[in-house]
């Protein structure tokens, strides 16, 4: 089974920036679907950023233009550069590996996440 650890979360002023780390254990890395999701208290896990194997990204709407997805498939590895935080972006963030090409929801492994708290 897939097993992922984040790094990289940390505490940061508004206007800075965070680079976020997933190392991912997988054998087959390359050809897996990779994404970062958050969650807040009182809120529902969203996803923030998604990278197929292809390549081929998106991004929620209150990401986009600030967060930036990457993959290492060297170092098996996917990188969430956050940049223009802001204090409602403070949340647990999450690696997650979509082995199957099923849905990261239904089917994906998950990280114990990597907490972001940006201050006022």
């Amino acid at each position: 089974q897939v097993q992922l650890m984040e790094s990289g979360g940390g505490v940061v002023q508004a206007g800075g920036s965070l680079r976020l780390s997933c190392i991912s254990s997988t054998i087959s890395f390359s050809i897996n679907h990779m994404a970062w999701y958050r969650q807040a208290p009182g809120r529902e896990r969203e996803a923030v950023a998604t990278m197929l194997a292809s390549g081929r990204t998106s991004y929620a709407d209150f990401a986009k233009g600030r967060f930036t997805i990457s993959r290492d498939n060297a170092k098996n590895t996917v990188h969430l550069q956050m940049n223009n935080l802001q204090p409602t972006d403070t949340a647990l963030y999450i690696c997650a590996e979509d082995s199957r090409g099923l849905g990261f929801e239904r089917f994906g492994s998950w990280g114990q996440g990597t907490q972001v708290t940006v201050s006022s």
